[in-house]
This record gives C-alpha cells, structure tokens and sequence, in this order.
C-alpha cells in the first residue's frame, strides 16, 4: 500500500506543507473572487465560487497529509485486539508524520518481539517444569502401588527431580528482579581466587566426569563487584562447562587483569558452541542445536542470569571458540575508582 504522491511529497516540514496550502487557497480564493466580479458575476456566486475551486485545491494538495495518521489509528486498534503485524506504509514520507510513522512501525516490530518472547517464555516454562513435575509423579504413583519400593535410588531420584525443580525456580525469581532493576549491587574489592575457587567448590558438589582447575595471575589479584552475585555467574559457567565436557575432560578457570579491569575465563572441551549462535545461548531459554543441547538438566536460563549480572556491573560476557574444540565463556569487569581498598 503506497502513500498517494501530491506535489507537497517532497517537502519535508509539516509546517511548511500547512502554510502552502493555506496560502494557496487564500491566493485561490482571491484570484477566482477577482476573476468572476471583473467577468460581471455577482460578488455572491463569485464568492461561492472561488471558495469551492479553493476547497477542491486544497483537497487536491492535501491528500496523504492525514492518510498516515488514520493508517495509525487503525493499526493502534489492531495492536490492542493483539495483531502485532501490522505497518504503516508512510516509509516515503519525509515530514514530522513520516517521522512518526517510522516510529510506530519500530514500536510494533518491538512489541511482536516481546509478544513472541513472552509466548516462547511460558511454552519454555510449562514444559521445564511438566519435565520434573511428570518424573516425580511417576515415582509417587509406583510407590502408591507398590511397584516400586522407597529405596535410596528411588528417593534419590525423586530428590534430584525437586532439587531440578527448585533451581528453575529460584532462576525464574533471580531473572525477574534483574531485568526489573531490583537488586542492588553490593560493590566492594574482593580476592579474585577465593571467590573462583568457592564457585568450583559449589560446582564440585555434583557427580561430574571432568576436572575443574583454577589459575589467577597475578596471585592476590583483586576486583571490584558484587561477590555473591559474581559467584553466581561463575558458578552457572562452571556448571555448564562441567555438563557439556567429556568423561575425563579438563574445565579451566582462569583469572587475569586487563586495562579495564579483570577478565574471567571458563574453558570447556565440550562440543563447542557455533560463531552463528555465540549471541544466541544469553538468550533466556535458548539451547543451541549443536550437541550442547542434547545435555540434561538445564533450562536455558543460567546464561540469560550471567548476562544480567554482568550487564549491572557495565562489564561484557561473550561465547568463544576454544581451539581445538570447546567453549570460552569470557567475562570482562570493569575497574571501579571510587570504591576504596
């Protein structure tokens, strides 16, 4: 659908277009008065005259100015009945509507954006936790029936499966306060190697094939940022690494500093994460389709929480390639003059 083309097209203030018409038709309306009274009409269907002939410019000229903002109106109607795909076509439009137009068009892109995340949000969220929720009610019902007797294997299983369902939450809870700006950030120097190695110990917790190793140069190196959070991120990047690496694989936790600040590295010799979907794997819920997806027992939201931490310290996480295969998760943290040593 094109915008009808008048010879105001290509004026690009609105003002102006305005002022135009409204001189032409003051200049229509005095030259056909004029005309008709030195033709000998009389002055009052002379004066009916030239205001019709200065109506029919005015329409002529002024046709496209409103087309725009009626197009919005319709589309506006549209979006609160939730038709996010619909446009205005004013993209030609070189004016203040144009302008506006342009910016609705952006503002409904955005908002079908949210729209399909937040139905990709609760299909994610209903199926993370239908996964646990079916396993546990399997147990209990063979446990009712006696097909399966309470042994340690079975309880373990069913601990397991709320221990999975726990974490979704508290990461569901986690993200919401930090997208929402709710958690303030706790920022003071701390020692870069106690907090890793706390992270790997959490990490260790859980039965893994791999080994975990730490390495901070300079030794006694410090940061600046909020140390339970950033405990939490390198923890959620241990954890990853540790579930996408082979049987008697090495995960390498190193600690360096940089111009900035400090840089952070998690280095796996799992399958790697392709350059296409390096961005991707912050997203909440998005797995990549290499073989990173086929691992169990993640939920897509540790990358999407480590981002958000990161975000808040004005630092940068990023996905690698680690030669010759794995994945770096690289996490750069800014330094913070005003704290105090």
């Amino acid at each position: 659908m094109s915008v009808p083309h008048t010879p105001l097209e290509r004026v690009s203030s609105l003002k102006l277009k305005l002022s135009i018409v409204i001189g032409v038709a003051v200049g229509i309306t005095v030259l056909a008065f004029w005309a008709g009274v030195k033709a000998g009409v009389w002055p009052g269907i002379a004066g009916i005259a030239a205001g019709a002939a200065a109506l029919a410019v005015v329409f002529w000229l002024s046709r496209g100015l409103t087309r725009p903002v009626r197009e919005m109106a319709a589309a506006a109607h549209a979006i609160t009945r939730g038709d996010f795909g619909v446009r205005v076509a004013a993209e030609s439009r070189r004016d203040e509507i144009g302008q506006l137009a342009r910016t609705f068009n952006r503002m409904a892109a955005e908002l079908a954006e949210t729209d399909r995340l937040r139905r990709d949000l609760v299909a994610n969220v209903s199926h993370e936790l239908r996964t646990p929720i079916t396993a546990l009610q399997v147990h209990l019902e063979n446990l009712v029936d006696g097909v399966e007797v309470p042994d340690p294997d079975t309880l373990r299983t069913m601990l397991d499966q709320t221990v999975r369902l726990g974490r979704l939450v508290e990461q569901l809870l986690d993200l919401s306060r930090l997208e929402a700006g709710v958690v303030p950030l706790d920022l003071r120097r701390f020692d870069v190697e106690s907090m890793l190695n706390g992270a790997v110990r959490e990490s260790r917790l859980s039965r893994s094939p791999a080994d975990v190793w730490v390495d901070v140069e300079p030794k006694g190196l410090e940061g600046v940022g909020d140390v339970e959070r950033l405990h939490q991120v390198i923890a959620n990047l241990v954890a990853n690494a540790l579930r996408f690496s082979p049987s008697g694989g090495r995960v390498d936790v190193h600690a360096r500093r940089s111009e900035r600040g400090i840089v952070l590295e998690v280095s796996d010799e799992g399958p790697g994460i392709a350059p296409a979907e390096a961005e991707r794997v912050f997203e909440r819920f998005y797995r990549a389709d290499s073989a990173r997806s086929s691992a169990q027992g993640g939920a897509g939201l540790g990358l999407a929480i480590a981002r958000w931490v990161v975000d808040l310290h004005g630092g940068a996480i990023r996905a690698e390639q680690r030669e010759p295969h794995g994945c770096r998760m690289v996490v750069a943290l800014p330094d913070h003059p005003e704290i105090a040593a």
